[in-house]
């Protein structure tokens, strides 16, 4: 179904998938580190800083302009965490030069800018310019008090801070607020060095392409120095998670009109392992979907919640619980959705819920590799995980799913912490 290939550069892995379904050229560069509180913040700021400028075009509207020239290309960069690793995305896309009524060389020109954005950034001396990491010292700023008055990101935040207190997958990933102005051009740029000698680098160029056209150019415009040594960091076991002797339960007030009821559970499972696939079918039936037992239970039936639903982190092993809530309903949520979980460990799973989810789930993987973004991201789950899944296999694993399965996973399913976000002056703990 889908046609991957894998090629190892010195420096970087190159995967190439031919298709002719797009118009359009898309590379996406993934660069991965474990998440670590010494450079998080500054890991988050590069980020910004790379998209920002580039040698040959070293301001914002230079390296606009130059995507403009490719016949309106786009480029972008953001952070996401993986389990535990902080990874900084690149995306650009490029209208395919098949299409093109000259014979302009689109590809060439898009390799060359792209592998600038990386390897050869707008410097002033030896360090990044001030002008630029000013500029972009405001936008992440301004996106981590985003997520302060976001209440439901905000509570999300939080869940993470007190469940995973002594672990790395606490931290933000776009770092700490207070740290921002303290990060200096030449500290950034000592960083940014140390992310270019020892970071795993993978490129995505999905397209109606040919790898071998592909690797010729990623090894003319990209190089690396000699001694680049990619950290070999092992994903999460999952078995290794600590285990939950009483559950947390945290309360924060603040002045909000809708409670947000966090609830945060160790599921001792990850991508890597056999029973992800179980795990998928469980978190679909419990919170994934519009069908699903907390949709239908906490907010349709019981009219406890605006929204009531659950997602999980394929490796780090956690489900989350989110709803939305009235304060004083705060007992009667915290006590339906345990019950959800326990009809689940009990095997109360009916047919149609079963049939309905894995559909929905097979349909959700469809849609996702439809597109370039989607399907790369799907293919790089092996990269952090140190598996090699194909796409079929993962809907081969989703068909052969039994119920039993579905049981097995939801009795190692583990409640952690509850997140409370009250608004002031209201009783929503009182027999806590």
């Amino acid at each position: 179904m889908v046609n991957h290939k894998k090629t190892d550069l010195h420096g970087m892995t190159v995967h190439t998938i031919e298709t002719k379904k797009y118009k359009t050229t898309s590379f996406i560069l993934q660069v991965k580190e474990p998440i670590n509180e010494k450079n998080v913040t500054k890991r988050a700021l590069l980020a910004y800083v790379l998209q920002s400028g580039t040698k040959d075009f070293p301001s914002s509207k230079e390296l606009r302009s130059a995507l403009d020239d490719l016949y309106g290309a786009t480029l972008n960069a953001d952070l996401s965490k993986k389990g535990e690793n902080q990874v900084i995305s690149i995306r650009m896309e490029v209208a395919n030069e098949k299409f093109l009524s000259n014979s302009e060389p689109v590809l060439d020109k898009a390799f060359h800018l792209l592998s600038q954005v990386l390897l050869a950034p707008a410097l002033e001396g030896d360090v990044f310019k001030e002008g630029i990491v000013k500029k972009e010292k405001r936008s992440l700023k301004q996106q981590i008090e985003s997520i302060y008055d976001d209440k439901m990101r905000y509570a999300n935040k939080r869940l993470l801070e007190e469940m995973y207190d002594s672990e790395p997958y606490r931290l933000n990933v776009y770092g700490n607020g207070d740290e921002v102005d303290s990060i200096s051009p030449k500290e950034l740029f000592d960083y940014y060095q140390e992310v270019i000698r020892n970071d795993k680098i993978d490129l995505y160029v999905i397209g109606d392409i040919s790898t071998d056209e592909m690797v010729d150019k990623v090894s003319k415009h990209f190089r690396f120095s000699k001694d680049r040594k990619e950290d070999e960091t092992k994903a999460v076991n999952a078995a290794d998670e600590k285990r939950i002797s009483e559950v947390k339960e945290i309360f924060e007030e603040q002045d909000v009109q809708q409670g947000k009821l966090h609830m945060g559970y160790r599921t001792y499972t990850t991508y890597a392992d056999d029973d992800y696939f179980a795990l998928q079918v469980f978190n679909g039936i419990f919170g994934g979907f519009s069908h699903s037992k907390l949709f239908m239970n906490v907010r349709e039936k019981e009219s406890l919640a605006y929204y009531a639903a659950s997602r999980f982190e394929s490796h780090k092993g956690a489900v989350f619980v989110m709803s939305g809530i009235e304060t004083a309903n705060y007992e009667k949520a915290v006590k339906i959705i345990k019950e959800q979980h326990e009809e689940m460990k009990k095997g109360k799973i009916t047919d149609s819920e079963f049939e309905q989810t894995k559909a929905m789930i097979n349909n959700q993987v469809l849609e996702t590799i439809d597109h370039p973004i989607g399907l790369s991201e799907v293919l790089y789950h092996n990269v952090v995980a140190g598996t090699n899944r194909s796409i079929e296999d993962w809907m081969e694993g989703i068909k052969k799913v039994t119920k039993d399965d579905v049981v097995a996973v939801a009795k190692k399913v583990t409640l952690d912490t509850i997140f409370f976000l009250k608004g002031a002056g209201t009783n929503g703990n009182e027999n806590v």
